[in-house]
């Protein structure tokens, strides 16, 4: 049985009603794009416009010479990804119904807690970022724009058909191409981008470190590991022909691979996407003497004089467009983290009077997340504290998922290969240098 199905009495009664939603309306396509799903949500949301920020404050301050970070953490952000999904998929649970069920429940109610505050932070940020920017393109309210933006996603997440907002959410990742179209039309010296992408260079400044760790805090971050568990257990839950894998092992190999190919493909496109925001940055802000942006929306407005009208454009389309996944994202990830905490009934697919506690998650989430808007907060602050508080959670969390994964009270015959998970606890002993090196220069 899977671990907490048996705690819902009411889950018997409304199976008719959940089995409605969960239905497919086609059996599942094949091919690459209907291979991917989590990953690649998971890996274009890590784009949100507060990393888009980030990637272009370094690219900005160093110029090309932050470029090699993409690729170096390209491994260690896969691998924790993968073993995320791989508990969902295993578990038929995400992360936190799984400390929930096998460890302390003060552990669960800090880590949850503090990924609650670090989300609703990000997501007012962002929200913010999205008003700015299409305050940039066509004048008007920053105001009235951050909460149409807000509503929407709310809104959507809420009632849309589970199915059909998954395809919207990984069609939304189409958005991030424009920062790879960016770097294209602007006059990028592609040798000296080369060099610095696969030689690295290491400079003992603090600036310079400082840049490094708030990249790898950008890239690895805790609300990816709850969103992308939570999914994978829900697309097994949606799937009458599917079950968890400690109760079907021998679909373990074909969905074993599918994860790795997703997440592989989601992290590979997200890191490849900072990549091409840094080589933006560099090519034009750094190239002209601007070496301080703060928010995405300065980076855009920085664009117009140096790159062109287009290419402004083009960089503050991305941020709304890439923002309206990462809203729903972050604050489904509070959703299913606090949901699973609790023992509630969770999962986008159910009928909102169905789970009324997990959908009231993402509209207190995003309500709060509008008001931050409201009270003056300085954007540049809010991120910092952010910043802040997934350092503090990632951590003991990402410890945390490296024992689950490779206890077989958890995972059964699942347990994580000697590979994967070495990966795994090097990005773990990386997030904890970087971590403390934040702490040490704050």
């Amino acid at each position: 049985m899977r671990f907490g199905h048996h705690r819902h009495p009411a889950h018997h009664v409304l199976a008719g009603r959940i089995a409605e939603r969960r239905a497919p309306g086609k059996p599942p396509g094949k091919g690459l794009w209907a291979a991917l799903g989590p990953g690649l949500i998971t890996g274009a949301s890590d784009d949100d416009p507060s990393g888009i920020a980030t990637y272009s404050q370094v690219g900005a301050q160093f110029g090309f010479a932050m470029c090699w970070v993409m690729l170096f953490t390209f491994p260690l952000m896969a691998a924790i990804q993968e073993i995320s999904g791989r508990i969902g998929r295993v578990t038929g649970q995400g992360i936190a119904g799984n400390i929930r069920v096998h460890y302390s429940g003060l552990l669960l109610r800090v880590i949850v807690l503090l990924l609650l505050v670090a989300n609703i932070i990000n997501l007012g940020a962002d929200l913010g970022a999205m008003g700015d920017a299409l305050t940039l393109l066509i004048g008007g309210s920053a105001h009235l724009y951050v909460v149409g933006f807000a509503v929407g996603c709310a809104a959507l997440e809420t009632f849309s058909r589970y199915e059909r907002y998954v395809v919207l959410l990984k069609w939304s990742s189409v958005f991030l191409l424009a920062y790879v179209a960016t770097a294209l039309v602007v006059d990028t010296p592609w040798g000296l981008v080369a060099r610095d992408t696969f030689i690295p260079t290491f400079r003992l400044h603090t600036d310079y470190v400082v840049a490094v760790v708030a990249v790898l805090g950008t890239t690895i971050t805790p609300y990816c590991f709850f969103w992308q568990s939570s999914q994978e257990a829900e697309d097994e839950r949606i799937d009458p022909n599917a079950k968890a894998l400690l109760e079907a092992p021998e679909q373990a190999r074909a969905q074993i691979g599918r994860i790795r190919l997703d997440t592989y493909v989601g992290m590979g496109y997200s890191n490849l996407v900072s990549l091409f925001i840094i080589i933006t940055a560099a090519a034009t802000l750094n190239a002209h003497g601007i070496t301080d942006i703060n928010t995405s929306a300065q980076a855009a407005e920085a664009l117009r004089p140096i790159a062109g009208v287009f290419t402004f454009a083009l960089f503050a389309a991305g941020i709304i467009g890439i923002g309206l996944l990462a809203i729903p994202v972050l604050a489904g990830s509070c959703a299913y983290a606090l949901g699973e905490a609790l023992d509630w009934p969770t999962g986008l697919d159910r009928l909102p009077l169905d789970a009324r506690a997990f959908y009231g998650t993402i509209v207190v989430a995003t309500l709060i997340g509008i008001a931050i808007n409201f009270v003056g907060l300085d954007p540049v602050k809010a991120l910092f504290w952010s910043a802040v508080i997934n350092g503090v959670v990632a951590v003991p969390l990402m410890a945390v998922i490296m024992i689950m994964a490779m206890s077989p009270k958890v995972m059964g015959q699942f347990t994580l290969s000697r590979g994967l998970c070495a990966m795994g606890w090097l990005c773990t002993v990386v997030m904890t240098v970087a971590v403390g090196i934040m702490f040490a220069t704050w």
